[in-house]
């Protein structure tokens, strides 16, 4: 099992890999937490939750995530657009845009001190690729530029209940997100469901190469925040 950092002084980045060139070796302050979780397992309000908390406490915080950079986040999107692309093709565009995140944002902020917050982050991209018939070391391979966070968090949503939050929310369901791409079924709510319980299932299997800390995401927004909330006090306070 991947060892989070501890202490709360300058240390060394730490890689999965190689890292980026010109980056080993440098000292940051800061901390890297990671929330992990599909598409309506309420992920992006808990980050704004704990960013606010953290803040209140007095700590600088920023946010990353999918599809951010400058430089590759619109190139995504357009690429998306023109289904369908190899199954090989959108993790390499998501692996440029997390290494100019990396350069350009994350670490800069965590050498400044900052607490960094990621609205997901590889583990997402490798299940994905898993799903598709990339092989987990392919992904983890090209992912060895990325640093390892201090603490990751999994919402572990039930299928039927994703479902129904998204709908809810967006009216309507994600083209890769529902895995229509991978022909599981005609019926769009099942193949929901299938492509969601097989990306459980390869969360499941990363948690202890990774770190990942399951999180029951099926309670009240109040319930699972009060949870990641404690974890996070916890690990800053013995960090001191």
């Amino acid at each position: 099992m991947i060892e989070s950092a501890r202490a709360l002084g300058p240390r060394p980045l730490t890689f999965y890999g190689d890292g980026i060139p010109g980056l080993r070796g440098r000292e940051i302050k800061g901390r890297l937490i990671v929330v992990e979780g599909p598409d309506g397992s309420g992920r992006s309000t808990q980050v704004d939750l704990i960013t606010a908390k953290l803040e209140s406490e007095g700590h600088a915080v920023t946010t990353s995530g999918l599809k951010r950079s400058e430089l590759i986040g619109a190139g995504i999107l357009q690429a998306k657009q023109k289904l369908p692309l190899g199954k090989k093709t959108l993790t390499l565009f998501y692996a440029a845009d997390f290494a100019d995140q990396l350069e350009h944002k994350i670490i800069p902020a965590l050498e400044a001190g900052y607490i960094v917050l990621a609205d997901r982050y590889i583990y997402t991209l490798i299940a994905r690729s898993t799903v598709r018939g990339t092989s987990r070391k392919w992904s983890h391979d090209l992912f060895g530029f990325t640093m390892r966070p201090d603490l990751v968090f999994y919402l572990d949503v039930d299928p039927r209940e994703l479902f129904h939050r998204v709908f809810q929310k967006y009216k309507g369901l994600d083209y890769y997100e529902s895995g229509a791409d991978l022909g599981l079924s005609d019926d769009l709510y099942d193949s929901f469901v299938i492509y969601q319980r097989m990306m459980a299932r390869e969360f499941r299997a990363m948690e202890k190469r990774y770190g990942l800390v399951p999180i029951d995401a099926n309670r009240p927004v109040a319930e699972v925040n009060a949870d990641l909330q404690g974890r996070i006090e916890r690990y800053l306070h013995e960090g001191q």
